[in-house]
């Protein structure tokens, strides 16, 4: 019996995503018993990158205009520099990450991820990390940035790079599993 029966937890993508921030912490979550969920702007299908190249394809389980955040226990923004710049111009992507803050569930965020937040405005005030290159914009939007492998602050989760892909993905089932945070509330 896994840590994570029961819960659903969404991937929030777009294409462009880094190819092993999405499958490793996917792989982490399923292996203790979550259902977890491709959802996207994109209906049918999102494009990884494996560093500058593109690679595979991947099935959206949910497209992000049917998505519901009753339906989910938690939240995943995997990295890349393409898949972030795209969700934070999305409205409707925003107003979902926001709907995950304002009901206090864990949302986790790697590499460039945190972007979204910034767009989600979300992170002031908040601890975190991220890939160096994004370091100034969250300390610009207010986010008390630290360069950790990973940082958690009340339900959110965030890590640098896939080399901090094991600890990351060690405290987003601790995250998930532990549920609401009243601190995550926005």
């Amino acid at each position: 019996m896994g840590k994570l029966n029961g819960k659903r937890i969404a991937i929030l993508t777009e294409d462009g995503f880094e190819q092993i921030e999405l499958t490793s912490p996917k792989e982490a979550l399923k292996n203790e018993g979550a259902q977890v969920d491709i959802v996207s702007p994109q209906e049918k299908v999102v494009r990884s990158k494996k560093g500058d190249e593109w690679d595979e394809e991947y099935p959206v389980d949910i497209p992000l205009n049917q998505a519901r955040i009753d339906d989910y226990d938690g939240l995943l923004i995997p990295g890349g520099v393409i898949n972030p710049d795209k969700l934070r111009t999305n409205e409707r992507a925003l107003s979902f990450v926001r709907d995950f803050f304002a009901a206090g569930k864990p949302v986790a965020a790697i590499c460039h991820g945190p972007q979204v937040l910034i767009d989600a405005e979300v992170v002031e005030g908040r601890k975190l990390t991220s890939v160096a290159a994004i370091k100034k914009d969250l300390i610009n939007a207010k986010a008390r940035w630290e360069d950790t492998q990973v940082v958690t602050d009340q339900g959110l989760v965030t890590s640098r790079t896939p080399d901090d892909l094991p600890a990351f993905n060690r405290k987003i089932v601790e995250e998930y599993a532990e549920g609401t945070h009243n601190g995550q509330h926005a």
